[in-house]
């Protein structure tokens, strides 16, 4: 292209291409990613994505406020609230008062939901070895601190605004 037709078109337009857009890369592999380990927790399991994370979060055998889970699994309030609603009457979670403050109430597993977590973990970590088996351990440890500085990235971005 000669520099007249560059000029043509306008120096200062900026032409995005999504499949070179890292924001637009991370969330289709986030998607196929999810999609994979998808396939283990709603088929033998009948686990919605939000209770596969509620259970991934609690089975490490904490007690969380309602408010907690959603922060950490990044849902918002109706989301968990209903998923929450749906574990419950599934007997998969307790809730037990909160000692210091008797408005809200803790999560737990119950014994069933102890038992998911314990039979999902093994084939969830498969399935992620599966998945990182393509790397090597200094590309995964790479990768690892890479996702670090992004996040880390990310949140000074967005609390800077």
């Amino acid at each position: 292209m000669s520099a007249s037709e560059h000029n043509s078109k306008g120096e200062d337009e900026v032409s995005l291409e999504m499949e070179q857009f890292f924001p637009f890369q991370l969330t289709q592999l986030q998607a196929r990613v999810s999609d994979s380990i998808a396939d283990i927790y709603t088929g033998h399991f009948a686990l919605s994505k939000h209770e596969w994370r509620i259970v991934a979060v609690l089975g490490a055998g904490q007690s969380l406020s309602a408010k907690d889970i959603g922060l950490m699994i990044n849902l918002e309030k109706m989301q968990t609230s209903r998923a929450i609603a749906k574990m419950l009457d599934k007997s998969l979670l307790m809730k037990d008062s909160h000692k210091y403050d008797k408005r809200s109430s803790l999560l737990k597993l119950s014994p069933e939901g102890i038992k998911i977590h314990q039979e999902l973990a093994p084939m969830i970590l498969a399935r992620e070895q599966a998945l990182m088996s393509i790397l090597s351990s200094d590309e995964q440890f790479k990768l690892n601190e890479m996702f670090k500085k992004l996040m880390s990235r990310a949140d000074e971005l967005l609390h800077n605004r």
